[in-house]
């Protein structure tokens, strides 16, 4: 159920430290640690000795050490060496391609010999002036595909962020949403409305009156193999919503990398990027807090939605037209899993 063959976000660079990072991705034990150039080295997190994590380890100069028995691993998946032992014909374990950008470290789970680092996706506002990001990683219990769903169909603002995000105008304005090769975009534009709370705390931030009547746009874009990126926003009434002037409105990008861990579980790294007051440090403290809080919204209601799946699995859920944009996104992943499969 996951694409392989493609990169997926493995951690945030500074989560690694001077000790291995165990982290399950695709169903794969990995342990992540910086080798002796600095760089960071990723191998499956197994000691081919007695099996034990090489996550409980340590790094010494450089090089992955088991904490069970000492047995030293190189970076390529081959044992090194092992106090008092020969261990030249010890059976490597899959070492993996990683790359290190954008503040991250990804990881290629699949078929080491189809790395492609043309692969990885391009973004313009990392490491960007002009651009300010603050975000965070929460580990969340459910398939992701639900997370997907999720993302591509806002209208739950509404309900689950009602005192945040919410106002009963998603509901009533409709969507739209296409596919175009392997992107999927939902569109939702309302019109001379009011701000809701966040929104009104990014006006006053940009200094806009918060109590004017805005425009407010949600662009929700789908790329596999599960990432998704929402363009939001609002702006002065009549001043040309998404397309106004950077004075006269507030936009920011959502930024959600989901990486799976198991057939139920998650990695979510989730953010948002801004173009207003991008030096203000504070402002993306601030920024920061509440989107982490908006999104611990979603972590309890897809947990709960994940148990009750998995205690019924034999209904079948309904279908309605605001589920366009996670229906179209699992059939991109369904045809692409297919290819791979098949290649």
């Amino acid at each position: 159920m996951f694409l392989k063959n493609t990169w997926y976000v493995a951690c945030q660079a500074h989560e690694i430290t001077d000790k291995p990072l165990g982290r399950k991705i695709c169903n794969e034990a990995m342990v992540f640690y910086k080798n002796a150039e600095g760089k960071v080295s990723a191998v499956q997190d197994f000691c081919p000795h007695r099996g034990a994590p090489l996550s409980l380890g340590r790094v010494c100069n450089g090089q992955l050490v088991c904490g069970y028995h000492g047995l030293v691993m190189g970076c390529d998946g081959h044992t090194v060496n092992m106090p008092g032992h020969q261990v030249r014909n010890f059976e490597p374990v899959k070492a993996y391609a990683v790359i290190e950008r954008y503040g991250f470290v990804w990881v290629w789970p699949g078929d080491q010999t189809k790395v492609d680092p043309a692969q990885m996706p391009v973004f313009e506002w990392f490491e960007n002036p002009k651009w300010a990001y603050g975000g965070g990683l929460y580990h969340i219990a459910c398939d992701y595909r639900l997370m997907i769903d999720n993302l591509m169909d806002l209208t739950h603002e509404t309900y689950v962020h009602s005192t945040s995000i919410g106002q009963q105008e998603i509901d009533e304005t409709p969507s739209r949403t296409v596919t175009e090769g392997d992107c999927v975009t939902t569109s939702r534009f309302m019109e001379g409305i009011k701000a809701p709370p966040f929104w009104k705390m990014a006006m006053r931030a940009n200094d806009l009156d918060d109590e004017a009547t805005v425009d407010r746009w949600q662009i929700c874009k789908f790329t596999p193999p599960s990432h998704v990126l929402i363009e939001v926003g609002v702006a002065l009434a009549g001043k040309g919503g998404y397309h106004a002037d950077p004075k006269d409105k507030a936009y920011s990008v959502v930024v959600d990398f989901i990486t799976p861990e198991t057939e139920t579980s998650i990695h979510y790294f989730w953010g948002m990027v801004r173009q207003f007051k991008p030096e203000d440090a504070t402002l993306t403290a601030q920024i920061r807090e509440g989107q982490g809080k908006i999104f611990s919204e979603d972590l309890d209601m897809l947990e709960r939605q994940q148990k009750n799946l998995l205690a019924f699995p034999e209904r079948k859920l309904k279908i309605l037209s605001i589920d366009a944009g996670g229906v179209m996104s699992r059939r991109v992943i369904d045809r692409l899993l297919a290819i791979e499969k098949a290649a």
